[in-house]
C-alpha cells in the first residue's frame, strides 16, 4: 500500500479553508507533533473560520444552539448535535463557547437529582456524551466516569450494545466503543479495557457489516454528521482507533471502502442524516432538520480524512 502521507489528496487536505480538516491531516497523516509550530497555528484557527467557527456562530449568548429548554430537541441543530461536530473538530473547554456548551450539559444532564438524567437514559445518548465531553477535555470529571462505568454495565453478553430493549446487542449501537476510543490508555481501567476487547470481538466477528439480518442499504454509504447512526465507515474509525487495524477480518469493509473512492483519491459524501432504508427497526417520531457541513454527492474533506486516517491505522498495525 501507497503510504498515504505521500498522496497527492493530501494537499487539498491542507488547504486553508478548513482547519480542523488541515489539522487532523499535519497531525494524523503528515505525522508532525502537536508541538509544531505550523500544527499550533492551524488549531488556534479551527475556531476562527470553517466549520467550526459557523457552528459556534449559530451558538446563543448562554451556550445553547436553537431551543433554551432542550439540549437534545430539534434533531439535528440543537446543542447535542452541534457539540457532538464541535468534539468531532478538535475543540476543548479552551474555547468559550465549549465551555459554555459543557456547563449546560452538566447542570441539565449530569445533576443529580435531575429532570432529564442521563444515567437513566440510553446507550447511545450515553455514550455521545461521554465522548463528547472527553473530547472537550473533561475526562476526569466524576460525572464523566460514570458515563463510563454505565457503558461497561449496559454491555450484553455478547459484547455488543443496543439502544433498546434486547438481550443481544447491534451494530448500530456503536457508541460505546466511539466512547472508549476517545479515552487516553492511561485513563482506561481494566474493565473497561475487558469491555473494549468484547465490543470490538463483536464488531470484528460480524465482519462491521453483518448483524445477522438482510443487508442494509444505508450502512454502505457514508455520512457526516452520523449523529447516533451506523455505516461501514463509522465501524472502521471507530475499531482502527481501538488499535484493532491488524485484525484480518476487517478486510471486506476495507474492500467495500476503497473501491468507493474516486480516481482523483477522494471520497464522497454519500447521504446526509436521516438516511433511513426499508429494515430500519425504528422510525422517528418527529420530523428531524438535516444538517451537514458538505454537500450530499460532493467530494467531502471530511470522509476523504477520515478514510485516510483508517487506511493509516491499518497501514501502521501490519
Amino acid at each position: 500500500m501507497q503510504s498515504v502521507r505521500h498522496e497527492p489528496v493530501i494537499d487539498w487536505l491542507l488547504e486553508e479553508n478548513q482547519p480542523a480538516v488541515r489539522y487532523f491531516t499535519l497531525v494524523d497523516l503528515v505525522e508532525r507533533g502537536k508541538d509544531d509550530s505550523e500544527v499550533r497555528q492551524t488549531y488556534s484557527n479551527i475556531s476562527r473560520k470553517g466549520w467550526a467557527f459557523d457552528v459556534l456562530s449559530m451558538q446563543k449568548r448562554k451556550g445553547h444552539w436553537q431551543s433554551a429548554r432542550s439540549l437534545y430537541l430539534p434533531k439535528y441543530t440543537s446543542t447535542n448535535w452541534m457539540s457532538l461536530i464541535l468534539s468531532d473538530l478538535g475543540l476543548g473547554r479552551e474555547e468559550r463557547g465549549v465551555r459554555k456548551a459543557a456547563d449546560l450539559f452538566f447542570n441539565q444532564w449530569l445533576a443529580v437529582p435531575s429532570m432529564r438524567n442521563i444515567f437513566n437514559d440510553e446507550v447511545c445518548v450515553v455514550g455521545n456524551t461521554a465522548r463528547m465531553l472527553t473530547r472537550f477535555g473533561y475526562v476526569d470529571d466524576f460525572r464523566v466516569r460514570k458515563l463510563f462505568d454505565r457503558l461497561v454495565e449496559d454491555q450484553k453478553e455478547d459484547g455488543g450494545w443496543h439502544c433498546f430493549e434486547s438481550s443481544s446487542g447491534s451494530l448500530d449501537c456503536w457508541e460505546a466503543l466511539a466512547a472508549f476510543s476517545a479515552l487516553p490508555t492511561s485513563r482506561q481501567t481494566r474493565k473497561i479495557r475487558n469491555s473494549i476487547e468484547r465490543g470490538a470481538e463483536f464488531y470484528l466477528e460480524r465482519r462491521l457489516c453483518n448483524d445477522g439480518g438482510g443487508s442494509y442499504a444505508p450502512w454502505f454509504r457514508f455520512h457526516y454528521p452520523n449523529h447516533y447512526y451506523y455505516d461501514i465507515l463509522v465501524g472502521l474509525d471507530v475499531i482502527t482507533r481501538l488499535g484493532y487495524g491488524y485484525d484480518r477480518r476487517l478486510k471486506w469493509a476495507l474492500d467495500m471502502m476503497v473501491k468507493k473512492r474516486r480516481r482523483n483519491g477522494i471520497w464522497l459524501l454519500d447521504k446526509v442524516h436521516p438516511d433511513l432504508g426499508p429494515g430500519a427497526e425504528y422510525r422517528l417520531r418527529r420530523k428531524a432538520k438535516s444538517f451537514s457541513l458538505e454537500k450530499a454527492g460532493r467530494p467531502s474533506k471530511w470522509i476523504t480524512l477520515t478514510a485516510l486516517r483508517v487506511l493509516n491505522r491499518v497501514e501502521k498495525a501490519s
